[in-house]
């Protein structure tokens, strides 16, 4: 069975030949015909050539190239690294997750990059972490500046990979606030 995860990737890749007008074998041809290897590069040469966006044009070079994180992070699926996330103790997390999903998913486009412990999301630069930071706290990192102060939002200090840390311990906390928050930090990395 495939994850809303995968689904969401097939669809894109799905609107991505739709928009071209060509196959993922047919863009596969283009890629190598192009003699380019690199990643950057390729995703260049999809924006372009084919006019995609950012997020298309990333999420095409790697489905051609094998290399999201989902397939590299440590060779598993997105759903076997998912389930390693949400094991055990921090399986009652997987809610929060899939709440949070949903609604990210309604902004548009952008890329997900499941790594060991959460997982990121990505447009031209990570705009979220979302993820069990220990078995009794998930988190949600947003990149985004200047939020008026608010008892949620934890300020984090300068360098760190999100400028703001959300702890949430219940499914019913990914409310509306918490999602303009993040569609905020989303619209800013396009």
């Amino acid at each position: 069975m495939m994850t809303s995860l995968e689904k969401a990737v097939q669809t894109q890749l799905a609107n991505i030949q739709k928009k071209t007008g060509m196959t993922l074998k047919e863009l596969s041809a283009l890629a190598k015909k192009s003699g380019l290897t690199k990643h950057g590069e390729l995703r260049e040469l999809f924006m372009e050539k084919l006019s995609l966006g950012h997020g298309d044009a990333n999420t095409l070079v790697h489905e051609i190239l094998k290399s999201d994180g989902a397939r590299t992070a440590e060779g598993k699926s997105t759903d076997a690294v998912l389930d390693e996330i949400y094991s055990g103790a921090k399986a009652g997390f997987r809610p929060i997750h899939e709440k949070l999903m949903k609604a990210i998913g309604e902004f548009g486009e952008f890329e997900i990059a499941p790594k060991k412990g959460y997982v990121s999301l990505r447009r031209k630069k990570q705009f979220a972490m979302i993820g069990p930071k220990t078995n009794t706290r998930f988190e949600v990192g947003i990149n985004i500046k200047d939020l008026k102060k608010n008892s949620r939002l934890q300020e984090q200090p300068s360098g760190s990979m999100c400028n703001y840390v959300i702890p949430l311990t219940d499914a019913k906390e990914v409310d509306a606030e918490l999602v303009a928050w993040i569609k905020s930090a989303f619209e800013e990395a396009g």
